[in-house]
């Protein structure tokens, strides 16, 4: 098994981030259009490293970044989120960093919300105790861990 770790996240991290998210593959699979540069670092800065609420880890695959688990509000719900580079997919790497982070994470219920087409996302999150709790109208898997299932089939 590789060594995969987790550590806070650093503005110099964005980069390879921004990177990622602008994968053709990564986008295809998650249905998540990439942002501008200006954009996405305006996010980050404000909405997740500059909001205390947020808990935000950079994965570590043998000192190299890989990507990043997060965990945010929307509203009463708290959602988990992840993004991995496209070489370190396939490698029991997002397994591992999902295990490390739902460590640290003790909010419960937990939510997600995969595109559904996404299945390795999907059965990622349902090995870790997600259980589906229905499919928004524009495609995505809610997926509930832990607590009672306050999931709608709709999304705001």
């Amino acid at each position: 098994m590789e060594d995969i770790g987790l550590r806070d996240v650093v503005e110099a991290d964005l980069e390879v981030f921004l990177a990622q998210e602008h994968d053709p593959e990564a986008v295809r699979r998650s249905t998540f259009p990439p942002r501008e540069r200006e954009a996405f670092i305006g996010h980050w800065k404000a909405r997740v490293l500059g909001d205390p609420t947020v808990l935000v880890q950079a994965v570590l695959v043998g000192g190299e970044l890989a990507g990043n688990v997060v965990a945010w509000w929307e509203g009463e719900r708290r959602f988990i989120g992840y993004w991995l580079g496209r070489e370190f997919w396939g490698r029991g790497v997002g397994t591992r960093a999902l295990e490390l982070f739902l460590r640290k994470e003790a909010n419960r219920p937990l939510h997600a919300d995969p595109f559904e087409g996404n299945t390795a996302s999907v059965r990622l999150l349902e090995r870790h105790g997600f259980r589906r709790a229905g499919v928004t109208d524009d495609g995505h898997v809610l997926l509930v861990l832990g607590g009672e299932d306050q999931a709608s089939t709709s999304r705001e």
